[in-house]
């Protein structure tokens, strides 16, 4: 994964902006944040093939960035994302690290269903 460049993220979140695709959106501050220190709160979320339609997606903010989509209804939106690649099915891979490296954030688009 490369470190965000905000207008090349752009130019591919607005790639799939008006089609029906497929979201993952997971957060976490460690799995497994309780089994090394008790005194610490381990929450998270985790949605994943939820089928959505964004009329708009924007990347905001200076590092690390928000990305957020508008729906008809609503939004959708990560906080936190570092990273990203285009992998080699075509799906568009965000991804925020924390200062260690670890997964803090990530949300991910595809034309197709993620596998379980």
């Amino acid at each position: 994964m490369e470190l965000v460049n905000k207008e090349h993220l752009q130019q591919l979140i607005d790639a799939f902006a008006n089609k029906d695709v497929f979201i993952h959106l997971e957060t976490t501050n460690g799995s497994y944040a309780a089994h090394f220190n008790e005194a610490v709160f381990n929450a998270g979320a985790f949605i994943r093939n939820v089928k959505l339609r964004y009329e708009l997606g924007k990347v905001v903010s200076d590092h690390p960035h928000r990305v957020g989509l508008k729906l008809e209804h609503g939004w959708v939106y990560a906080q936190g994302i570092t990273h990203y690649e285009v992998d080699e099915h075509g799906r568009l891979l965000m991804a925020g690290l924390d200062y260690e490296g670890k997964l803090a954030v990530a949300l991910q688009i595809s034309e197709t269903p993620f596998a379980y």
